[in-house]
């Protein structure tokens, strides 16, 4: 048996890891290369295997940076099996679907007012497309025992968001373990990872590898934050991530409000996708911490814009108010047109609650930039920039090693660090090393390992 590591390798978008026996190929995710233009670069690369011969694709969750590239797959003749958890494959709908769209409508206005290299720039796939590629989809419940030719696998409770997985894989007389992103054990929303069972080799994802959670409330930042741009007469820009992010804020928002924390100026969710999402986390209220009640009063204390007048009509706005958008790393989505009107302006706040990628306008606007290109104009960034701490869906590397001590993994695993920036990897490597006594190395693009 082999693994190659097609992605989330030395960065934390682009999961792609291609299991081969000596009669099956699957491919554990299928995510989207995010970030630099060099890593977006890879997604116009074909991917060096034959999708006539891939057996299937497993999925760990709903993520663009893990399912992302399915279309993309879809388009290039593969007709499936994709398995996952059956609340994966509701939030794909939605999300590839709209990552489809968002690449035409990019590809349109790129092309009309002349901006990049192309003359007629084209999608890397359609909504059309990603439409399509859902009926290769195949779903599972947790623990639900699986195979695909000699491959046997199932799905166990990762936390992190919706129907987010681990896989546990055995063949030809190994057990590998693929984490998928871990979450927290304390999540707003989510439950705690299932502890893994003992394995021979684990992929282990390294977002927070050398970081840890901030111990500040997040209810008790995001009141200081709304009632300091309250007083000021301004407006509260919030780039989210469609899934987990924006259901988690709007809790948040709508519990802070009822206890009287911070007034009750006007919340937006502008955001077709975050709305869609929103609606699949009420329908699935047994899979997460919050309540069927607690459900409805978000719903009740937010506004849903989903047409694009109710969303240019939010610019008529002159009174305090909060505007929850897409995209979480502000590369794209309804956010950047608010962020057009409003990031010059020092009245305005712009809160991140998640992890930027490298090279994406989250990461440059935290690390201070003075300008941003927004849809081919540079911007001069006069709002203030703040971070939501101990906000992020996925565990940090303490979280990690105390999930790895509940687990029966065993000692002589060998672990294979992913999806983690160069720094965090080196920094988990180093953490595991000296805390434990399994083999601990980072995983390199392109590497084939021999199992």
């Amino acid at each position: 048996m082999k693994i190659t590591f097609l992605g989330g390798t030395e960065t934390v978008t682009g999961s792609k890891f291609l299991v081969e026996t000596a009669q099956t190929r699957v491919l554990v995710d299928c995510g989207l290369f995010q970030g630099y233009k060099w890593l977006r670069e890879r997604n116009r690369q074909l991917l060096p295997l034959d999708v006539q011969h891939l057996d299937a694709v497993i999925l760990t969750h709903a993520h663009l940076d893990h399912s992302g590239y399915i279309p993309v797959l879809y388009k290039q003749g593969f007709t499936g099996p994709v398995f996952t958890h059956y609340a994966t494959k509701a939030l794909c709908q939605i999300l590839l679907a709209d990552s489809g769209h968002i690449q035409e409508e990019d590809a349109k206005y790129f092309g009309r007012h002349k901006i990049g290299k192309h003359e007629y720039p084209e999608p890397l796939y359609t909504k059309a497309e990603a439409q399509a590629c859902m009926k290769l989809f195949q779903t599972l419940e947790f623990n639900e025992s699986a195979a695909v030719g000699d491959i046997q696998f199932y799905l166990q409770p990762a936390g992190h968001i919706l129907g987010a997985a681990s896989i546990i894989m055995q063949a030809e007389g190994k057990q590998i373990g693929f984490s998928g992103d871990v979450g927290r054990p304390d999540d707003i929303l989510m439950r705690p990872p299932k502890p893994l069972p003992k394995l021979d080799y684990l992929l282990l994802e390294s977002t927070y590898g050398n970081r840890r959670h901030e111990s500040e409330d997040p209810f008790e930042q995001l009141k200081n934050i709304v009632n300091a741009t309250v007083k000021q007469g301004g407006h509260l820009l919030i780039p989210s991530f469609a899934v987990g992010r924006a259901q988690a804020l709007q809790h948040i928002l709508s519990e802070l409000m009822d206890r009287g924390d911070i007034p009750e100026i006007p919340i937006y969710l502008d955001s077709p996708m975050a709305i869609d999402v929103s609606d699949i986390y009420y329908n699935y209220d047994n899979q997460h911490r919050l309540t069927h009640q607690q459900c409805q009063r978000m719903g009740q204390r937010i506004t849903y814009t989903r047409t694009v007048d109710e969303s240019k009509a939010l610019a008529d706005l002159v009174y305090p108010h909060i505007i929850i958008a897409g995209s979480g790393m502000a590369n794209g989505g309804r956010i950047l047109h608010h962020f057009k009107r409003l990031i010059s302006n020092p009245k305005t706040r712009i809160l991140f609650t998640g992890y930027q990628a490298g090279g994406t306008r989250g990461a440059k606007m935290l690390n201070g930039t003075d300008t941003v290109k927004i849809h081919g104009a540079w911007l001069p960034v006069k709002a203030n920039i703040e971070v939501l701490e101990g906000f992020s869906g996925h565990a940090d590397y303490i979280d990690i090693y105390q999930w790895l001590n509940q687990s029966a993994i065993g000692k002589k695993c060998q672990v294979y660090l992913v999806h983690g920036e160069p720094e965090s990897l080196e920094a988990q490597r180093d953490y595991l090393r000296q805390h434990t006594s399994m083999q601990v190395q980072v995983a390199q693009y392109m590497q084939v390992l021999h199992i």
